[in-house]
């Protein structure tokens, strides 16, 4: 298979499985009824959510400042901000080419090279997946009864036994395996694995390593927060465990890999979930689409801003950037 076939089924694909999975929640809940659940919201609850997401994006920005610093760039806050917005709002056309767009627009307005700019995005990307990795471990812990008695119902206590034992088994034989070969798909794994320990051991090598640590729990808090308060928007999830919005919160992040943006997986991801709480469907999808379409929203005002005001922001700084007529 060709490069570029390959690029086009990775642009493509995602958005099929979004179509397809919108098709699917829509034959869940019909349209007039999501509708209904859209218009008898409480919108104050949307919008708290929705300024606990702001609060996330602006925090995130102001991280990337602690990053650049060692390497000896000072940013605006304001290009920051701009460039995080712009990234996510890319994002929702080619998967992880915001990435590389927010990068970008630190090289064109702020003269940090490329390379070096999208090096600190991945650094932050290692802290953002070890927090994630903390909201699940803590969420097992919460939830371990709960967990427990659901997979002892669904599978025999023996069988599941066996199977965590091969598990293990399977761990320590892949470990064994990644560190003795110097080839193939294991080496690519060492070699991330590498990476993404040299990404956590520099931030504590950071000048400003705690308040950057502070921002990151500050980021996810809000995150959480963000999801927590939408659920009340709506009368028949006032009362929903903790416990259900955490495992939602987990699954719901993890579909915006899936699909652009989370488009249509997002959804289904926390009926899902919600489903294991025996939380009726009807109301659980309508939360997912109220919840992605409040932030989506969010992100697409923010990150069309963002782009027709970089340049603006901008102006005297690329103007005094540009060569001299005479010097060239």
């Amino acid at each position: 298979m060709s490069p570029s076939i390959k690029k086009y089924i990775k642009i493509l694909l995602p958005i099929l499985l979004g179509v397809f999975l919108i098709w699917y929640s829509l034959s869940k809940v019909p349209l007039n009824e999501l509708l209904t659940y859209f218009k008898s919201a409480n919108y104050s609850w949307i919008f708290l959510g929705m300024f606990c997401g702001l609060l996330s994006h602006l925090s995130r920005a102001y991280r990337w400042q602690y990053l650049l610093e060692p390497l000896g760039y000072k940013i605006s806050l304001g290009n920051s901000v701009m460039a995080v917005f712009a990234a996510y709002l890319i994002n929702y056309t080619i998967p992880r080419a915001g990435e590389v767009a927010r990068a970008s627009v630190l090289t064109t307005y702020e003269a940090v090279p490329f390379e070096k700019g999208f090096g600190t995005i991945v650094a932050e990307r290692v802290a953002d997946l070890l927090v994630m990795l903390l909201i699940i471990i803590i969420t097992l812990f919460i939830q371990f009864d709960f967990i427990y008695q659901f997979f002892v119902q669904k599978f025999n206590p023996l069988h599941l036994g066996i199977g965590l034992f091969g598990l293990l088994v399977l761990f320590f034989v892949g470990v064994k395996f990644i560190k003795s070969s110097t080839t193939g798909i294991a080496l690519k794994i060492k070699t991330f694995v590498i990476g993404l320990l040299e990404g956590v051991l520099s931030i504590f090598k950071m000048k400003r390593k705690w308040a950057f640590i502070g921002h990151t729990i500050f980021i996810w808090v809000m995150y959480i927060a963000m999801f927590y308060t939408t659920s009340f928007a709506l009368t028949e999830l006032n009362n929903i465990p903790f416990g259900a919005i955490l495992i939602g919160f987990i699954s719901a992040s993890f579909s915006i890999a899936a699909t652009n943006g989370g488009i249509g997986s997002y959804p289904i991801a926390v009926y899902a979930a919600f489903s294991l709480f025996a939380i009726p469907e009807a109301p659980s999808i309508a939360f997912g689409w109220i919840v992605w379409t409040s932030q989506t929203l969010l992100l697409v005002l923010g990150g069309g801003l963002s782009l027709m005001l970089l340049p603006v922001f901008n102006k005297n700084r690329v103007l005094k950037s540009s060569p001299n007529k005479d010097e060239v």
